[in-house]
């Protein structure tokens, strides 16, 4: 089993910076793809950040330019540093992990517990 730990979430003030954290522990071989996802209440989880093992990281336009993910893969880990933030960007993030847990099976993603960030004055 793999869990994922997330710290960093909280409350800053339009135009701020909050720096995400998560931490991937368990029995498992690799981890092939990290990122970051948010759901805002009765929407869809929607794709915030990815990166790959080898370092190649994917954004959409909303957060472009304003948000930057990196990986540590000595420690598992993966990190989101959010700039400018804006009140839309107010909601719960959850973290994301594909992982190859063992040789015999294909690969396996789990999301963490979510984090709340809350952008507002």
């Amino acid at each position: 089993q793999v869990q994922l730990e997330e710290s960093g979430g909280g409350l800053v003030q339009p135009g701020g910076s909050l720096r995400l954290s998560c931490t991937a522990s368990g029995r498992f071989l690799s981890i092939n793809r990290m990122g970051w996802y948010r759901q805002a209440p009765g929407k869809e989880r929607e794709l915030v950040s990815l990166i790959t093992s080898g370092g190649i990281t994917n954004y959409p336009v909303s957060v472009k330019g304003r948000f930057t993910i990196s990986r540590d893969n000595t420690k598992n880990a993966v990190h989101l540093q959010m700039n400018s933030l804006e009140p839309e960007d107010t909601t719960v993030y959850y973290c994301k992990a594909v992982v190859q847990v063992d040789f015999r099976t294909s690969l396996q993603y789990y999301w963490g517990q979510g984090t709340q960030v809350t952008v507002s004055s």
